[in-house]
Parts: structure tokens; sequence; C-alpha cells
């Protein structure tokens, strides 16, 4: 199975933490006050060269809407999950009433 490396981590979550701000509309500095962390780590950050703490990691991405999918995408290579990670993706894109009925139908696939 393929390991990823700290730097391929760090440079994939960079790449979709700056993408995801610019499509905010935010800069470094506002993004830096929401997190209470400086705009040198936040730089850092998105040129993939500084790591990302858990609780970073999870503002970040509930500030910026970043969904858990978007950010393991790029990064799992279990096959298993990456079918996981392909049906959330889909199901994302429905609206409230379709992703209801395939939660229904996903629960009446359990009690076969």
């Amino acid at each position: 199975m393929k390991s990823e490396k700290k730097f391929d981590i760090d440079k994939v979550l960079g790449e979709i933490f700056k993408e995801y701000r610019v499509k905010n509309k935010l800069t470094q500095e506002k993004i830096a006050e929401k997190l209470g962390i400086s705009v040198k780590y936040i730089s850092r950050i998105e040129n993939g060269t500084g790591g990302v703490k858990v609780e970073t990691l999870v503002n970040y991405m509930n500030i910026l809407g970043i969904s858990p999918n978007v950010i393991f995408e790029k990064l799992i290579v279990n096959e298993d999950l990456k079918s996981q990670l392909e049906l959330s993706r889909k199901a994302s894109k429905l609206s409230d009433n379709k992703i209801n009925f395939v939660i229904s139908v996903i629960d009446l696939l359990e009690n076969l």
C-alpha cells in the first residue's frame, strides 16, 4: 500500500486551503484572524511548508466550508475508502429530498 509522505499531505492541504480561501474572497490576514493564528503560519500552510494541527484543520474546514471528502479524496489510496468517498461526494450534490431517499434505500439494504 502506498504511504503518503508528510510533505505531500502538507502540499495537498495547502492547495485546498488556498483554493477555498480565494473562493470565499478572504485574505490571508482575515483567515489568520478567524483562526487565531499568524499570517506567516497561514502562508506556510498554503505553500505546503508548514504542517497543520488537527484543531487548525477542523477550524479551517468549518470556516471555509470544506467537506472532509475534499480534504481526503486526493490523499486516500485504499480502494474501499475511495469508494465510500465517491458515494459521499455524489450524495453531497443531491437535494435534501434525494439525500433522504438515498438514506432510506441504504437503510433498506442494511436490513436485507
